[in-house]
């Protein structure tokens, strides 16, 4: 039986699950990423759908520990606008360029980072290719078949986390779980190494980040499906949180691409006028208002590009159903653990 205490001083919480999914974890916090490592280290050597899954579950446990030892009281980076060039309205910055002072101004500035060559090309190409697998055996679970271990495993968080409510929502969306895809989740973990993300998104939030269940997604969008301008702020709750948005195609103009407003906004814009139809809806005159005299501009994306941006990034989908091709791509939010959302269950990326 595992046992925890959340860090806002309430009862202790428990969980008490089969002895394979994880939660039976009773050593130090220490000693669970000891046993993380040595798991991730021996999958690099030989890969395994058991050892995946078991290190998915343990970093599970090691969020949960993350979001209630946080300590109150951290912040963001301070800004360091010295490397923000003037007069781009979207500047183009590499992995080597970013440190956490300076993705911070570029946020507060214009309201994203873009960061070219994030991941190699070829590698984004190859994990676009899981992608692909993970939904085709969703399709085969969804329909009654047996789908290849590894694959597709809806994720089942442990007490006193909640459960996943609206997979089919997702699944319209054109989404897939990251943590229902053990086999898939170990590359993600493996390119956010790669990157060596730890530093800047650490340094960034100020404390060591966690990641969700709920909002680390694995996504094929196709032309068809329409998108909505929105802030996620606006049902995130209060959270210090940092979007890692991840292409893996090409996209922008012959796969869905994305539609930004490059500006710091300090507030949720008003949501539900005009042809919005949702409540977390922003409409496009809300949109264009909001942009005032920064143009609203949909970049390019090469497989391996990545946006960085937090909760007030007004954003949507940019879809036509002439594009030819589906955009893959990774939808990640890091978040504080002191500043985690509560509906969320969370997980360790590092």
């Amino acid at each position: 039986m595992w046992r925890f205490r959340r860090k806002d001083g309430g009862g202790t919480a428990t969980a008490e699950l089969p002895p394979d999914m994880g939660a039976e974890w009773t050593g130090s916090t220490a000693e669970l990423w000891d046993e993380i490592e040595r798991l991730s280290a021996a999958n690099r050597e030989q890969p395994d759908t058991g050892t995946e899954r078991r290190v998915l579950r343990l970093r599970h446990v090691a969020g949960a520990r993350a979001y209630a030892e946080a300590s109150r009281g951290s912040d963001f980076a301070a800004r360091d606008a010295a490397g923000l060039p003037a007069g781009d309205p979207l500047p183009e910055f590499t992995r080597a360029d970013l440190e956490p002072g300076l993705l911070r101004a570029g946020i507060l500035r214009d309201g994203c980072v873009l960061v070219r060559g994030l991941i190699e090309r070829e590698t984004a190409l190859a994990f676009a290719e899981r992608i692909d697998r993970s939904f085709a055996e969703r399709e085969r679970h969804d329909t009654g078949e047996t789908p290849e271990s590894g694959y597709y495993e809806e994720f089942m968080p442990n007490m006193p986390y909640k459960g996943v409510l609206g997979r089919e929502w997702i699944k319209d969306g054109g989404g897939v779980l990251a943590a229902d895809s053990p086999k898939v989740a170990f590359e993600m973990f493996e390119l956010f190494r790669a990157a060596d993300l730890q530093p800047l998104v650490d340094g960034y939030l100020g404390e060591p980040a966690v990641i969700s269940v709920h909002k680390t997604t694995l996504r094929k969008a196709a032309p068809t499906v329409p998108g909505a301008w929105h802030q996620d702020g606006s049902f995130m709750g209060e959270v210090r949180s940092l979007n890692l948005w991840l292409s893996l195609s090409h996209c922008g103009d012959i796969a869905p691409g994305l539609d930004l407003v490059p500006r710091r906004l300090d507030h949720l814009v008003a949501r539900g006028t005009d042809e919005a139809m949702l409540d977390i809806q922003v409409s496009q005159a809300k949109a264009e208002e909001a942009a005032g005299d920064v143009p609203i501009v949909r970049p390019i994306f090469e497989p391996g590009d990545a946006l960085f941006f937090d909760e007030l990034f007004l954003h949507k989908t940019a879809s036509d159903p002439s594009m030819p091709n589906p955009r893959y791509a990774i939808e990640n939010w890091f978040f504080a653990g002191s500043a985690f959302p509560e509906d969320y269950a969370p997980v360790a990326p590092w």
